[in-house]
């Protein structure tokens, strides 16, 4: 994981005995679990979001244990963190659990559907650990839970009534979304939520619906205005270009408006008036696309595919095009750091460049 302090590397959790967890027993891993505390009495970095598993039950925490025990146990020495001073002195984490951390809820606490889709979201499904600012010294801005985030050079946006997709989420939406990686008014899942929907297509149908179920309540419904410009986007997306004396017009016109045109999806791509690229709070994942693309999934799946263009367009270029779009296709004021995250994301490695890595498993039959 990459953070503003360094490189922090997951560990091995084969039961293998020497490198492994082999050797921990239960209670040990449930105290790392809810705690953030290993076998020999180390804290653990908040990168492992104990601060959100806290939250889990015994059950679940037994069940998570036994099929970790069962998986085959593997060698492998965990390379070592790369962390500047003094984050790299693991000491200094009790400060911080002091701060930002407070063991206090275990469990469910609220019966029926959405209780259930609460206690995964908030706790097993850690979303708050993306979807939420950070303080200066990386912990949760409890102030601000749920209103966007950074994680590994992608702007996670905020999931609750601040959140601005131009066609408004509801439950069915966002559930379809959570299970294929994609929805034809929103897009392919990007980053490393794409990572989070590829693991999420093996979930139970119950769990998938009662954490969007949670996270629709989160968002709340649409006020009537806002409503009323996504019925006018579904009706007629603005795609025309309106200035051709503009740079930035003139490259998404003889770039862009050629795909994106809203026709059978996802071979044909997102009318970008939809796209939170464009109306989110960053526009930091606008720019990544824009750059790195979007790669074709490598078992052969049916997946949204875009080339990048980070040799065909220099910074000037991509900054033209996306202010542009966003001063076009948008209702929002004009973003103040654009060169900014052109510049941070040329700088990504190819780790960080993550899609799903199974697709978007698209059934034209089963497109809500």
């Amino acid at each position: 994981m990459h953070s503003p302090f360094g490189t922090i590397y997951s560990t091995n959790i084969t039961p293998d005995r020497e490198t492994g967890i082999g050797a921990w027993s239960l209670e040990v891993f449930a105290r790392a679990m809810r705690e953030g505390i290993g076998k020999d009495g180390e804290h653990l970095y908040p990168a492992f979001p104990y601060d959100r598993f806290q939250r889990t039950t015994d059950e679940d925490i037994a069940a998570l244990y036994a099929f970790v025990m069962s998986l085959p146990p593997v060698r492998a020495e965990t390379p070592a963190n790369k962390l500047v001073f003094p984050f790299n002195v693991r000491g200094g984490l009790a400060l911080w659990k002091r701060l930002h951390f407070n063991p206090a809820q275990r469990g469910q606490t609220t019966p029926g559907a959405l209780g259930y889709g609460e206690y995964l979201v908030e706790g097993l499904g850690h979303c708050g650990s993306c979807h939420s600012p950070r303080t200066r010294l990386f912990g949760e801005d409890l102030q601000r839970v749920y209103d966007g985030g950074e994680a590994e050079g992608w702007h996670a946006y905020a999931i609750d009534e601040n959140n601005r997709a131009p066609i408004p989420w509801d439950t069915k939406s966002l559930a379809f979304y959570l299970r294929h990686g994609w929805h034809p008014q929103h897009g392919i899942a990007r980053g490393t939520m794409g990572l989070v929907t590829d693991d999420l297509a093996a979930a139970a149908p119950e769990d998938i619906e009662a954490m969007a179920q949670y996270v629709a309540s989160l968002m709340k419904p649409p006020s009537p205005a806002r409503a009323a410009r996504a019925r006018e986007l579904l009706r007629a997306p603005p795609v025309e270009v309106a200035d051709q004396g503009d740079p930035g017009a003139i490259i998404y016109d003889t770039t862009c408006r050629g795909c994106h045109r809203g026709g059978d999806m996802p071979w044909d791509g997102l009318p970008l008036a939809w796209s939170i690229g464009l109306v989110g709070e960053s526009p930091r994942n606008v720019v990544n696309v824009i750059l790195h693309g979007i790669p074709p999934a490598p078992g052969g799946e049916t997946t949204p595919m875009m080339p990048g263009y980070a040799g065909a367009l220099d910074d000037a270029q991509v900054e033209s095009l996306v202010r542009w779009m966003r001063a076009n296709l948008t209702d929002q004021p004009p973003w103040p750091d654009v060169r900014k995250s052109i510049a941070e994301s040329r700088r990504m490695t190819p780790s960080m460049l993550l899609f799903p890595p199974g697709g978007t498993r698209f059934d034209p039959a089963k497109t809500p």
